[in-house]
């Protein structure tokens, strides 16, 4: 009976891994704001940065449901909450302003009884379980001995916990305000996440344990693809680009009591279990800039050594605004009009100015590179 039991869990296993990897509301795709390079928000607890971001990218209160508490809609002179995020193309990092009015905060206790947003992001879409209790599937201490995986048993729950707790996907319990916490409580093998230089934060406010009042709070973290317990050493950072849809979500739990454990517990995925399992997350998609801060014509372009022995070298043009002509000059005496041309130099060179002229409807633009190409 005992191995015909473990037989079953098995399929269980290899069957639920077999399922596509999918994200809650399949209608709604949340958007994350692009920042200019030139204006990426400063942590300072202040919103001034955050005028730019169209109220369209902002998500409220009104988006999420109680799954706790039963109620269908929120009391907004309770608890009204506002949130916003971005990121910079080019940098690995998510960026937030929430924004909350609570008439009753709960941070006197040194413990986790306290107002939490908690956020969880799965920076690739892989989905799965992020905690070690999801890779447990059932539990069945008769079957297994209470210290050992339902899944396999000759693996124990502690092993489970450092392999998987957070590693692919990340839940970041953040204390708002946090008092004398750290500023958030990384729920992960890898508490260093929540650590600068891979986060940062800063929460303003006036009021005190169980007073009402409205907190700021800014913030950014990394997303992972692998965040182990053994350190950033062997770390993969998500790579986040123009487009990409990541899994995110979030919940607001909300208390009145210090000396209660009743609560509310506002989600925006419609599983409340997503803080544990990030194919219960929501979609959400990295916006190109909005159009008032793309130049109309501006030439940029970057270049790969694709053959160091041959002196092959491709070039790729990145320019923003409509282009209809592009003329390069590889520094040789050579040129091209194409768009990305891959282009052979007969001597070795280390002091070329490569130039990259474009023209569209709104005028040209002309982008150089000063020895950058170095070839042998």
């Amino acid at each position: 009976m005992r191995n015909l039991r473990h037989i079953i869990l098995a399929a269980l296993a290899v069957l639920g891994g077999l399922r596509a990897v999918a994200l809650e509301k399949p209608n709604v795709t949340y958007k994350v704001f692009q920042f200019p390079a030139d204006q990426i928000p400063r942590i300072d607890g202040k919103t001034d940065d955050w005028a730019m971001v169209p109220d369209s990218y902002a998500i409220g209160i009104d988006q999420l449901t109680d799954d706790e508490g039963g109620h269908t809609k929120p009391d907004l002179k309770d608890l009204d909450v506002k949130v916003k995020v971005g990121w910079v193309k080019g940098l690995n990092r998510l960026y937030f302003l929430y924004e909350a009015y609570d008439n009753y905060w709960d941070f006197s206790r040194t413990d986790l009884h306290n107002d939490i947003f908690e956020v969880v992001v799965d920076g690739d879409a892989s989905g799965g379980p992020l905690i070690d209790h999801g890779h447990r599937d059932v539990w069945s201490p008769e079957a297994v001995g209470p210290e050992m995986s339902a899944n396999d048993p000759r693996l124990t729950v502690s092993q489970l916990h450092w392999a998987t707790h957070g590693v692919h996907a990340q839940n970041y319990h953040i204390f708002t305000p946090p008092g004398d916490k750290d500023w958030c409580m990384a729920w992960s093998s890898a508490t260093w996440i929540k650590e600068f230089p891979w986060a940062n934060s800063k929460c303003v406010y006036d009021f005190k344990p169980g007073q009402p009042g409205k907190l700021i709070l800014e913030f950014w973290i990394t997303p992972f693809d692998y965040a182990g317990p053994e350190g950033p050493q062997r770390a993969v950072e998500s790579v986040l680009t123009e487009n990409k849809i990541i899994g995110m979500s979030w919940a607001v739990i909300d208390y009145d009591d210090a000396n209660s454990n009743k609560r509310s517990f506002w989600n925006l995925s419609p599983k409340h279990t997503m803080f544990g399992n990030a194919t219960e997350l929501c979609a959400f998609k990295l916006m190109p800039l909005e159009p008032q801060f793309v130049p109309a014509i501006q030439a940029l372009w970057s270049f790969k050594v694709i053959d160091p022995d041959a002196r092959v070298v491709a070039f790729k043009d990145l320019s923003q605004g409509k282009v209809t002509a592009w003329k390069w000059d590889f520094g040789d005496g050579e040129s091209s009009t194409e768009q990305n041309p891959v282009h052979t130099y007969k001597q070795a060179r280390n002091n070329s100015v490569v130039v990259l002229d474009v023209e569209g409807p709104a005028g040209k633009s002309r982008r150089s590179k000063v020895w950058d190409i170095q070839l042998r």
